[in-house]
């Protein structure tokens, strides 16, 4: 109970009135409130049946108020609020006696009361009829009420609402200056929580009828077994809190508290909550629980997803052995042993952990992946892992030897072609590759991992499914180590790869499959392997479904159905911005994702210099861009007005690109009749940057996404007489080694690149510059891209320039570029997620007028 303030001010400040012989004295009017619960022991049998209230059992709170007039803290004179308007017209003067025994005048604050009687109706409470309850002898109500006569009584229309009405309103009370009695028997205090209970049985299979599956610390009879084989890995988790002797679930409990205070959601409202903090928890039957807030977070902060979902059934969790590191976070030494005692003593309540001792060993194996033991390199292996690779290696062979899957998302460039190479080859060694590897990716890359393996592992018998003459090799696949094939091909070849078990199913540049309901995802699902891999440097690139599709792959029901993680990961991290959610999420991927950054294991590679270059747009190609811009905000608005702004998206984006085009080069929108001479500021800027740089020797990459703009950069480069190389997406796989082969020859010094063709799989370190002629909605694409030069092997800085145009659509691209990246950093431990899809004030921005100093 907090403590009294100084009571409400008079509203009276006028000097009193004087009379003959009396002494005029002004007290401090105080309000007072006073509660009690009757019950059959004080001779209450309970209430009948009386319009607003209805019948209670043998329980009733009551309470009466008073008005207490205070001169310091001698009482000077009190009297019960009245509990009607009517007929109540108050003296404003009162004869007293003093202490000694004079008489005196007490001039009464006729407004403070009134205020006071206004805010006695605000809260709630109901004036109770004196012949409401009923006594077991007529003398019991004044024994039972000493000091309070029964017309004088107030109550709540529900005994059930003391509870909260406790909680909420005798504080704010207190707090404005009332004094609060509590008789003995309120049965509405908050009781504090004597022992906290952790609970973790294994599934067996058998129908949990005792104490775990109904409220705990109630026992029901046995059940046999069903007969059912036990599922490895599944685990039972209950949890409770003892007060006054009972053992309550506490799950219901923190649920009610997450919905009642928002605090619990963000990670930094909830870690910035005092540990020593006494939160009251709301249980069934009006009871109050006081808890001290640093258990509470622990169970939060670990369980927040499983709290939240209104759909759980009553009786304890089931957890996948995948799940048990969250209960590293309640306490460690409550994985240690099955049966411990994890309260200090001067740590407030205890802990009490029932478990088994496989639980220890399930978490053990999980929380060893981040730091597993150091593996060997394979003999024979072509190149010298650097001390990282190595440790993506044991990383790799843990995962595999623990019977675990995962995502090896290192940044581009440091060698997760390498680091899976040598996996396989120790793999075959060790003659555990009892089966083949199926290794998916990317047509264009098709050529990069034969090379790789016939360099780094030539002894591997590798079998290439590509082309029509593919048709003749399935026959051989059981007698090779690893077969290669591709996306575009998988669903197509599904029946007769289905018929061959594989040991190893791994997806390289995995982000191809980030359409879950795509048929190379869908074809991929129904592939039977016993251990899975991801090789992806951007397992996130616009929203947290791509990184579901994956999970969905290497592990299905570890992060639920679509739908469910829509409700209860997406939407509460992209929309609410639940920052502790992602925080959950990230700890709950951590075990199975090997993320490392450039900066951190290759510190050797050269700087990489990033330089945003303002191209200003002038004469008739403004204009352009103008009208081209009224046009599109016309239209979009139409659409959103017809169809709302999830189905205007395919309008909204064709709007933009229109747009887009226009800045790069007007010749690139289609359907314009243009003169010759209308100009194309990127491709000015590009003919005065390219003479200068190819004159100091530099070798310069040139991506878009357009390939109309690349051709329009070619016929800029003829008229300036250097040389050029070109790759698209039209560029035949069998064409892409010797084009990479002649630039890192010096052929030629400029080598225009479309986004999508070469922003993976290249190893493009001769050159030092990259130009990107036009901004992608995606800041990992961009990445990609640049990291063909900026990569192992490089020895000089990397200059990296982007070509945007001033106050234009491609300025609030890179806006957007942040968020996106802000959200992929979020899913990896870091707050303030926020949504992806266009908002209409989004729209707003990207469709502004170009500014005026533009």
């Amino acid at each position: 109970m907090p403590a009294a303030t100084p009571p409400l001010p008079s509203a009276l400040n006028a000097p009193l009135p004087r009379r003959p012989g009396l002494r005029t004295v002004r007290g401090q009017l105080t309000p007072r409130l006073t509660l009690q619960t009757l019950g059959r022991g004080d001779g209450l049998l309970g209430m009948c049946r009386d319009g607003v209230f209805g019948p209670r059992g043998d329980s009733v709170t009551v309470v009466w108020v008073d008005w207490l007039y205070l001169e310091g803290e001698q009482l000077l004179w009190s009297t019960p609020a009245p509990r009607t308007v009517l007929n109540s017209r108050p003296l404003p003067t009162e004869r007293l006696v003093d202490a000694q025994g004079q008489a005196v005048l007490l001039h009464r604050d006729l407004a403070a009361e009134s205020q006071a009687a206004d805010r006695v109706r605000h809260l709630g409470l109901r004036p109770l009829p004196a012949d409401t309850l009923q006594w077991r002898v007529p003398e019991a109500a004044d024994a039972a009420l000493p000091g309070a006569r029964a017309e004088q009584l107030w109550t709540l229309v529900q005994e059930g609402d003391f509870a909260d009405w406790w909680a909420d309103q005798v504080p704010a009370l207190q707090t404005e200056g009332w004094r609060v009695l509590l008789r003995p028997g309120f049965a509405h205090l908050s009781v504090p929580v004597e022992a906290w209970r952790v609970r973790v049985e294994p599934d067996t299979g058998e129908l949990l009828g005792h104490e775990v599956a109904g409220p705990l610390g109630v026992r029901a009879p046995e059940i046999g077994p069903l007969g059912l084989p036990p599922r490895q890995g599944a685990w039972f988790l209950s949890l409770g809190v003892d007060i006054e002797g009972e053992t309550l679930d506490l799950a219901p409990l923190l649920a009610d508290l997450l919905r009642r205070d928002a605090r619990w959601l963000r990670a930094d409202a909830l870690f910035g909550i005092d540990d020593h903090a006494l939160i009251q928890l709301r249980a069934p039957g009006g009871r109050r629980i006081e808890a001290p807030a640093a258990p509470l977070k622990k169970i939060v902060a670990a369980l927040l997803d499983l709290l939240t979902d209104p759909q759980r059934p009553p009786g304890p969790w089931r957890l996948s052995h995948w799940d048990l590191p969250r209960l590293e976070a309640l306490q460690d030494p409550a994985l240690a042993a099955p049966q411990v005692s994890l309260g200090a003593a001067d740590a407030g309540p205890p802990w009490h952990v029932q478990g088994s001792e496989g639980l220890a060993a399930w978490v053990a194996r999980l929380r060893q992946s981040g730091s597993p033991p150091p593996v060997a390199a394979p003999a024979g292996l072509g190149i010298a892992l650097r001390p990282y690779q190595q440790q993506g290696l044991a990383w790799l062979q843990y995962l595999r030897a623990q019977g675990l899957h995962g995502v090896l998302a290192d940044d581009m460039g440091l060698g997760k072609t390498a680091q899976t190479i040598a996996h396989l080859l120790l793999e075959a060694q060790a003659g555990r590759l009892t089966q083949p590897a199926l290794v998916v990716l990317p047509t264009s890359l098709i050529f990069n991992w034969q090379a790789e393996l016939a360099r780094l592992a030539p002894s591997l018998r590798v079998l290439t499914l590509h082309g029509p003459q593919r048709n003749e090799r399935f026959a051989d696949i059981a007698r090779h180590q690893v077969v290669l094939t591709s996306y575009a091909l998988l669903w197509r070849d599904l029946a007769r790869l289905q018929r061959q078990p594989w040991q190893l199913l791994i997806l390289d540049e995995a982000q191809m499959v980030k359409n879950a309901d795509s048929r190379s995802a869908r074809a991929l699902r129904q592939l039977q392997a016993e251990h899975r891999l991801c090789l992806t440097g951007t397992p996130m690139e616009n929203h947290l479904g791509e990184l579901w599709s994956l999970f969905d792959f290497l592990m299905p029901g570890f992060l639920g159905s679509a739908r469910h993680f829509q409700q209860h990961w997406r939407k509460p991290i992209e929309v609410n911005g639940e920052s502790l959610r992602a925080r959950l999420l990230a700890e709950r991927l951590r075990p199975f994702i090997l993320r490392r950054r450039k900066a951190e294991v290759a510190r050797e590679l050269p700087d990489k210099v990033e330089v945003t270059l303002p191209v200003t747009l002038e004469g008739a190609q403004r204009e352009l861009y103008e009208s081209v811009r009224v046009a599109a905000d016309h239209l979009v608005r139409r659409v959103l007005h017809r169809q709302g702004i999830a189905g205007a998206q395919i309008s909204i984006l064709d709007a933009l690109l229109k747009l887009r085009q226009v800045c790069c080069d007007p010749a690139l929108v289609p359907g314009l009749t243009l003169p010759a001479s209308m100009p194309s500021a990127k491709m000015e800027a590009l003919a005065q940057m390219l003479p200068e740089l190819v004159a100091e020797g530099r070798r310069v990459l040139v991506f878009s996404q357009f390939t109309g703009l690349l051709a329009r950069a070619g016929q800029t480069l003829d008229a300036l007489g250097i040389g050029w190389l070109t790759l698209t997406g039209d560029t035949p796989p069998a064409q892409r080694g010797p084009l990479v082969q002649a630039f890192q020859d010096g052929q030629a010094p400029v080598f225009l690149i479309s986004l999508k063709a070469g922003g993976t799989g290249l190893n493009l370190t001769a050159a030092d510059t990259v130009i990107h002629l036009d901004p992608w909605w995606n800041p990992a694409v961009e990445q990609q891209a640049t990291d063909r030069a900026h990569r192992i092997g490089q020895t000089q800085t990397v200059w990296v320039y982007r070509l945007v145009v001033r106050g234009s659509i491609e300025e609030r691209m890179l806006e957007l570029q942040q968020r996106k990246a802000r959200l992929a950093e979020g899913v990896l431990g870091e707050d303030g997620p926020q949504g992806l899809k266009f908002s209409p004030d989004e729209l707003d921005g990207l469709l502004r007028p170009l500014a005026p100093d533009a």
